[in-house]
């Protein structure tokens, strides 16, 4: 029975799209359970090692928590009834029911600890080669090569004499999963053992034959389709400090790096980012390691053809392909930027033009702006430095208008609002170019940036979507409370900290409405503040999602009842609301919610103080927009929308009521029925709120004909 059952705790088989076998492992685990209920120990003791090591492998190892966790239960229970498994109460306080429940820590954590002991060390590393690095579960595959860097010091010369150079001709083998494995096992393998000769003062080389070592080098010309897996080898090795230093390989790493940065096109969207971050960081590891000469220079023939060629890339009429450049151009080490920062980031800035041949690219967009902010951190800060080699007062002012451009996109497609991924690198990167600054010459930052920024933040802050207003809310507040020093020149700093007490910075829930909103709404009294949140706000009250709109909008009509008696406060608010009309007249992402918003005002008593006074301005100029706004439209919302605030506008006395009146009734007899019937129904309910505004006859024969025609 117990070969039987050895086999059966690690049966995997993957049929179509799923696995069968863990019902299988599960039933071996339980098998293992009985055993120790069963048998007394001296019957089960030729077979205690075969059976705790395949018991410890399933409970660490099983792709599925069930079977760990059954595995776990039968370890337990041999060593509560046999009291014979090596180790076994260590082991048990370690891979319990529940810590096994975790299979990142479970192959991570938990293995290291027990292949510390000796008699699991072995069986452990075979298991994973044997059985886990050619898994059909890319992730299990990618976890085991983790778990082998971690068991690596466990058994240095095992591995380096025997894994390595099993795993090698694997790595250029025709299976892709085992191939796949292979190479991240090979790299992870590598990269552990030259850390682990460096901490004992040896050779990077000392683990290593040379059989060893030109089987590493030669796996990128076998397997080049395999660009990630080769990438992370491509990391570790250079990680590794192996000595290639010179030797025509590293031409075929630069150039599988930028094949594959070429072609994450052909790759699905799942895949596209994980192969940009390995081919990314295998760059800065490899020109770390190799292209610096003794004194920590680059070749300057080197420099020139690398910055040049990947500058150049930026401009492709491929998204992708820009977008693996602009990343690539943000990891370069400094020594390559040196002398080169300027061509570097007027590249990334073409980058994140709008252009009619572009304008979905939004991915690109946002990794140019991502790939800005590491740039500068990477060559640092030196107000009177050279604008080539430094953030300085040459190309401050330039880098925060390309980031503060960011901020703007809007840009939407069928995928909905991509520009919200442009928006979102915006606001991380002005926040760490923003604190690089402050640590080091915040000088740098002048009055008028900060106030931008804040403004653009605060902006962000009062919108619609729940994931970049918490992004947005957590970058403000991370400005203002940054105290080392603090970020200079931020408007209303004092109102800014009572509204939002340092000690909230971590708890209030930006995606909540009903704590984002009651609070955004306060910056409506600073003036500063005042045009940017009220656009946002408009977004968000006339929106379509319920929550949003419930909650900012009480929030702003709390606001609004708050000023009611204070007109110098009103009128400076009722101007800033028709500058941001005025601002974006005909820009329907803006004009159609903030219509919305101005009914439901109107319809609100907010603007109750101005009803009494013959052609107030505040009316006659709204009324002069809206009619602007739905000239030759045919967007049903936006007509929909004004013909509440034509009929909110009823309210208020002087000659523009006629104009209103007639504008309502040319709505009357507009081509589309749905318009036609709108209007007659509000306008018979404005004529039912506001009687006063006619004779009473003339007003009744109105109402009647409105409620009688078939509209």
């Amino acid at each position: 029975v117990v070969p039987v059952m050895l086999k059966a705790l690690t049966y995997d088989e993957k049929r179509g799209a799923c696995s069968v076998g863990s019902n299988v492992r599960d039933a071996a685990c339980y098998v293992c359970w009985a055993f120790a209920r069963a048998y007394e120990p001296a019957e089960l003791i030729p077979f205690i090692s075969h059976i705790s090591s395949a018991l410890v492998i399933a409970a660490v190892f099983d792709r599925d928590v069930n079977c760990r966790r059954a595995a776990s239960a039968a370890f337990q229970e041999n060593v509560g009834r046999q009291g014979t498994f090596p180790h076994g109460i260590d082991i048990l306080t370690a891979a319990d029911y529940f810590a096994v429940g975790n299979r990142v820590n479970c192959y991570l954590t938990i293995s290291v600890y027990i292949a510390g002991f000796p008699e699991y060390t072995q069986p452990m590393i075979d298991h994973l080669v044997n059985m886990k690095i050619n898994h059909w579960d890319s992730v299990i595959r990618e976890l085991a090569t983790k778990a082998l860097h971690n068991i690596t010091p466990q058994a240095p010369e095992y591995m380096a004499n025997v894994v390595l150079p099993r795993l090698l001709p694997l790595s250029v083998g025709s299976d892709l999963h085992t191939r796949h494995g292979a190479i991240l096992a090979c790299a992870e393998i590598t990269h552990a053992l030259c850390k682990l000769a460096r901490e004992n003062n040896r050779s990077v080389t000392y683990y290593f034959s040379e059989k060893s070592l030109e089987g590493l080098k030669q796996i990128h010309q076998e397997v080049c389709s395999q660009h990630k897996s080769v990438c992370t080898l491509i990391e570790k090795l250079s990680l590794s400090k192996m000595p290639f230093r010179g030797d025509p390989i590293i031409g075929g790493w630069q150039w599988l790096i930028n094949d594959s940065l070429r072609h994450l096109t052909l790759v699905s969207s799942a895949a596209r980012q994980y192969i940009k971050e390995c081919a990314v960081s295998a760059l800065a590891a490899l020109c770390n390691e190799f292209y610096t000469n003794e004194r920590g220079e680059a070749d300057p023939a080197l420099q020139d053809e690398l910055v040049t060629q990947y500058v150049s890339e930026l401009q492709n009429a491929e998204e992708m392909i820009r977008c693996g450049f602009s990343r690539a151009l943000g990891a370069l080490p400094r020594f390559l930027l040196k002398g080169r920062l300027q061509q570097v980031l007027e590249g990334l800035k073409r980058v994140t033009i709008i252009s009619p041949e572009d304008v979905s690219f939004a991915e690109s967009r946002r990794d140019a702006l991502i790939a800005i902010a590491k740039v500068c951190q990477t060559v640092g800060v030196k107000g009177d430095g050279s604008q080539q080699e430094y953030v300085c007062r040459d190309n401050v002012d330039q880098i925060y208008a390309t980031l503060l451009t960011g901020v703007t996109d809007y840009t939407t497609d069928s995928r909905g609002d991509v520009g919200g991924w442009v928006r979102e690198a915006a606001m991380s990167s002005l926040m760490e170019v923003t604190l690089l600054l402050v640590q080091n010459e915040a000088e740098l930052i002048n009055a008028t940036i900060c106030k931008q920024i804040m403004c653009w933040l605060a902006q962000q802050s009062a919108e619609k979507i729940d994931k970049f207003r918490a992004h947005a809310g957590s970058v403000f507040l991370t400005l203002l409370h940054f105290d080392h020093p603090p970020v200079p020149h931020i408007p209303h700093r004092e109102e800014l900290e009572r509204i939002f007490p340092r000690w909230e910075k971590e708890t209030l829930n930006w995606n909540a409405a009903s704590e984002a909103f009651p609070r955004i709404t306060q910056l409506l009294g600073l003036p500063a503040y005042q045009y940017h949140v009220l656009l946002g706000l408009s977004v968000s009250v006339g929106g379509l999602t319920e929550t949003t709109l419930r909650y900012s909008a009480q929030s702003l009509f709390d606001y609004m009842k708050k000023i009611q008696s204070e007109p110098g406060a009103l009128e400076g608010f009722c101007g800033t609301l028709l500058r941001v009309f005025e601002d974006n007249l005909r820009n329907d992402r803006v004009s159609v919610p903030l219509l919305t918003m101005l009914d439901q005002m109107l319809a609100n008593g907010c603007f109750d103080m101005f009803t009494e006074q013959d052609n107030h301005p505040f009316p006659v100029k709204l009324f002069t927009l809206c009619k602007e706004e739905i000239r030759r439209s045919k967007d049903i919302r936006k007509l929909r929308s004004s013909i509440g605030v034509f009929c909110g506008l009823i309210q208020f006395q002087g000659d523009m009521r006629e104009k209103v009146f007639f504008q309502l009734f040319l709505l009357l007899c507009h081509p589309f029925p749905i318009i036609r019937k709108t209007t007659a129904s509000q306008l018979y309910e404005m004529l039912l709120t506001y009687g006063d505004v006619g004779d009473p006859a003339i007003v009744e024969q109105a109402m009647a004909i409105l409620s009688d025609t078939n509209w």
